[in-house]
């Protein structure tokens, strides 16, 4: 589950690691309030306004409707004024998001980072997530932050470190040392960068984190050590240990045909292909999407109705795939193991009279326990839908539908 920047940086501060603070607001009278407080507590007159979506490059995008980017730095509050009106509603677009965008219901008003001091200010780049080749956690880290990573470990790799961590033990200290060296800090900066390393990856562990994000991670005048940008994804599996974090998650930012495979337990993923594909099992749904390539088609979608799959899930896979204007046919491809085929077979016939006429080609595809008599269920039921018992028998109906 993805989390909004203010919503990450929350959390982090429940583990201690120091945040860019601020407040989130869906109004512009709530931006003014934020504004007056900050200058109260700072005795500066500036502030940053950042648009809260879940997508990154927020500062290069801009908003559709007033040309307004994402991220900006207010100079007074007639500023704060004018750019929370040019972000709030609007729809932000950026490289991550697409030519649609996402409309900003949120924004951040934030404390100015970049304030005066005796010493050099710093921008670094840190994220910790998982390395399923070494199965370690892994801390990514940089001396170029504030820039998009791809493109530092494209043209200069040497600049990118890694340091790795068994995720069952913890992150010792010689290696948060080690971080801050390769860093380039030292004195009161080295000092406090041991400290954020160690306490971010406390949160990383204890939050149950898959992604999180620090860019820029920044040092500031006076050798504070500051997450100024926090990107932060949650292990889905293990929301249930975290009812605070589920209770933040913002449906409107999410696909809504995924949102409402959520409510029946489907795994479900858009794509933008033309063929729908229903399979039980994540090994065979990848399998069925390489199967729909080589046919000469493209998979709508990733969707895994389980091992229990039903007329009720089939049902509400059709329904969820139907949505799609782009599908011209739709695969649904059962082995038949946990799951009798006859009773998925039975399952099809019942829901494809349920939703009634359904525009498009059906390939069911069922093997395994009771394949023989699940074929003949199909073929006999007197509905338009195709049955095969074989994959490559799947894959000729489907080249055929699309044809």
């Amino acid at each position: 589950m993805n989390l909004h920047e203010y919503q990450a940086k929350t959390l982090l501060q429940q583990y201690k690691v120091p945040v860019q603070e601020g407040f989130a607001c869906s109004t512009v009278q709530e931006a003014l309030e934020a504004y007056r407080q900050i200058k109260s507590e700072t005795g500066s007159s500036f502030a940053v306004i950042k648009a809260q979506i879940h997508a990154g490059g927020r500062g290069k995008g801009t908003i559709k409707e007033t040309g307004v980017n994402g991220v900006k730095v207010a100079k007074n509050q007639e500023q704060v004024e004018e750019f929370s009106k040019g972000i709030l509603g609007g729809t932000l677009v950026t490289l991550q998001t697409g030519a649609a965008g996402k409309v900003v219901n949120k924004i951040l008003v934030a404390k100015d980072m970049y304030y005066d001091g005796p010493s050099e200010r710093k921008e670094f780049y840190l994220s910790i997530l998982l390395d399923r080749t070494k199965k370690q956690n892994v801390i990514m880290y940089s001396t170029e932050g504030g820039m998009n990573i791809e493109d530092v470990a494209h043209d200069t790799p040497e600049k990118i470190f890694k340091e790795w961590v068994h995720p069952g033990g913890k992150l010792l200290g010689f290696q948060a040392r080690k971080i801050a060296f390769n860093l380039g800090l030292s004195g009161e900066a080295f000092k406090n960068c041991v400290k954020f390393v160690t306490q971010l990856y406390n949160a990383y562990v204890g939050l149950d984190c898959s992604m999180l994000e620090i860019n820029p991670l920044f040092k500031a005048a006076d050798d504070k050590i500051i997450a100024v940008d926090c990107k932060m994804n949650i292990d889905d599996n293990a929301l249930i240990r975290h009812a605070e974090i589920a209770g933040m998650r913002d449906v409107t930012e999410e696909d809504p045909t995924e949102v409402e495979a959520g409510k029946y337990n489907l795994n479900f993923i858009k794509l933008d292909g033309n063929v729908g594909c229903m399979v039980n099992g994540a090994g065979l749904a990848m399998a069925t999407m390489d199967m729909i390539q080589l046919s000469g088609g493209q998979p709508a979608n990733f969707l895994d109705v389980g091992g229990s799959a039903n007329a009720q899930t089939v049902e509400a896979g059709f329904k969820i795939i139907l949505k799609d204007p782009n599908v011209k046919a739709i695969l649904i491809n059962i082995f038949g193991g946990i799951v009798r085929c006859d009773r998925v077979a039975a399952g099809v016939i019942e829901a494809y009279k349920t939703i009634g006429n359904i525009p498009v080609p059906i390939i069911v595809r069922l093997q395994g326990t009771n394949a023989g008599e699940a074929k003949k269920l199909i073929d006999e039921s007197g509905l338009k839908v195709q049955s095969a018992i074989l994959l490559s028998e799947a894959a000729d109906l489907v080249k055929q539908a699309i044809a």
